[in-house]
């Protein structure tokens, strides 16, 4: 039976699953699952009934993952909502899952997506959005790396650099988007400093600390969006700050800097400032200048940008900012835009004075948002400027 019969047969398959109760990302992921089956065992014996045997597969490779997720959510239920101070209590297998799915067979690219969604528990839109593609290209790369690794044995585990890109990118959704996996990450990654003696590790949990420490001030009581410059520094956790503070500098001391360093020594400097008018934004864009030496980045040139304007001002700024080429700016990996592009082209605009384009792009960044905090920040801001009222 070959393999686009089988394939023939996904539609009439995931409906009976979405009609059974599974969300479609969910039931499409089983289906995925029973296809492979299908593809390796069918050649050599064919069922008599395809599509039942399809949907019988299918509904149980649903089951498996919710039981899993469950499972791992009720690990993330035993984590205090915020993390500990000091070395890790306890070790569990999370961290083992992490490096076995950053499998060697793999691209690093692979396995960080392959990672996120089996492990981290992110949906395909949230693991795209963090790697700016589709999420029709996103869920091929992650149908290609399960097919990849389906008839592997995981007794060879990842490279510490996709572990540590993995629990980021987990970080970075716990701490802005739907699902509070933040304080998990930092558990992990504590864990992951007391197994493994590298200035990248310790690097990556002093940024965690650093971001994790101003989270009580970023949103308002009603859920809005508080940025940087406007939140109430008295309420950020001084002794997180510390502590990232410590790290960071041991780290450093060691003098093999990486990109999780310069990202920590970027957020020291800003939580070092008492007030926002104080930022030592100078040496900001020299660290930014380090880590875009270290990643060639698109968005870490975008945030570069901003830093310029804050020290030279805005005309420099948007100098900066005309530096990112086309692609860059425009899109990137099939069109899908760079986030915060229009957003950061609108701030400094409006700084330089020209209202008129600010609120433009203030609005054209509300329709790109990835989430509704930052949209309806960003809408108030067109509107904002569009009524003339003061900043």
């Amino acid at each position: 039976m070959n393999e686009a019969l089988i394939r023939s047969l996904t539609p009439g398959v995931l409906g009976v699953l979405v009609r059974r109760g599974a969300d479609f990302a969910a039931a499409e992921d089983a289906v995925q699952d029973a296809l492979i089956e299908a593809v390796r065992g069918w050649p050599a014996d064919p069922p008599r009934d395809a599509k039942g045997w399809l949907t019988t597969v299918a509904w149980r490779k649903f089951l498996d993952a919710t039981r899993a997720d469950a499972a791992r959510r009720r690990r993330e239920d035993l984590v205090e909502e915020e993390p500990a101070s000091g070395p890790a209590a306890s070790v569990d297998d999370t961290l083992q899952l992490y490096f076995l799915c950053a499998h060697p067979s793999l691209t690093p690219s692979s396995a960080v997506a392959l990672t996120l969604r089996a492990v981290g528990g992110l949906t395909t839109r949230q693991i795209a959005q963090a790697y700016l593609v589709p999420e029709a290209t996103m869920a091929q790369r992650i149908s290609r790396a399960k097919r990849t690794v389906s008839g592997v044995r995981f007794d060879q585990p990842g490279d510490v650099a996709t572990v540590l890109r993995v629990l980021y990118l987990v970080f970075n959704e716990g701490y802005s988007g739907d699902v509070d996996l933040a304080a998990e990450a930092i558990r992990l990654t504590r864990q992951l400093v007391t197994a493994i003696d590298h200035p990248e590790v310790a690097g990556l949990l002093a940024l965690m600390l650093l971001h994790h420490a101003r989270r009580a001030t970023r949103t308002a009581p009603d859920g809005s969006l508080v940025p940087l410059a406007e939140q109430d520094r008295s309420r950020w956790d001084t002794k997180a700050i510390a502590e990232g503070v410590e790290i960071l500098q041991a780290a450093l001391a060691r003098d093999r800097l990486g990109e999780f360093q310069a990202q920590a020594a970027i957020a020291a400097l800003h939580a070092d400032a008492p007030t926002a008018e104080e930022t030592d934004w100078v040496q900001i864009v020299e660290w930014y200048d380090e880590l875009a030496g270290l990643t060639d980045s698109p968005v870490v040139r975008l945030n570069r940008a901003v830093a310029v304007g804050e020290a030279d001002g805005p005309r420099a700024g948007l100098a900066a900012l005309a530096e990112l080429d086309a692609s860059s700016a425009g899109s990137s990996s099939g069109g899908y835009p760079l986030p915060r592009h229009a957003a950061v082209a609108a701030y400094l605009h409006e700084r330089d004075g020209d209202l008129a384009t600010a609120a433009r792009l203030y609005a054209e960044a509300a329709h790109k948002a990835a989430n509704l905090a930052e949209r309806d920040y960003l809408t108030r801001q067109a509107a904002r400027l569009n009524t003339g009222r003061p900043h």
